[in-house]
């Protein structure tokens, strides 16, 4: 009696692919399973009174009226009366020779770049400063630097 002309390798390879076949079967019947609409009420999502999403209605008798005054959209505007435009801060680095340096602002603690062009007063790391703030082509810059004096 003659061999089979298969090999070990042949059937392997040939029992993998009916095996990669039959997972892509069922995997196919799986989502034909989850395609079929359900019911209504599955489909419907409800929010409850912490603003969560869930699958239950809410309680009636949690319910809260609210005024429409009561709800903002938008933040609130800062009033102008409150910025003070005159910054005070600290010179944490300037170098003379090249003409610009840094000043940390001792409300917002912002670093804030200044070049010598916007000096009042000449400065030195370390000094008291008061400033005002424009947007510079790199982000904020000091303008009109004065030392402070008590």
């Amino acid at each position: 009696m003659g061999r089979s002309q298969e090999s070990f390798n042949k059937k392997a390879v040939r029992t993998k692919k009916e095996k990669k076949r039959k997972e892509k079967e069922k995997k196919k019947l799986a989502r034909k399973e989850m395609e079929k609409p359900g019911s209504l009420d599955d489909m419907i999502a409800y929010v409850d009174e912490n603003g969560m999403i869930t699958n239950t209605p809410p309680d009636p008798s949690r319910k809260r009226n609210t005024l429409l005054e009561d709800i903002e959209i938008s933040t609130p505007k800062k009033s102008s009366e409150e910025y003070d435009p005159i910054r005070k801060g600290v010179v944490t680095f300037f170098n003379e020779s090249k003409g610009f340096g840094f000043i940390k602002d001792s409300e917002t603690q912002q670093s804030v770049f200044v070049h010598v062009n916007n000096l009042l007063e000449e400065i030195k790391e370390g000094h008291l400063v008061t400033f005002e703030v424009e947007m510079g082509l790199k982000g904020p810059a000091a303008t009109l630097v004065k030392r402070f004096k008590e």
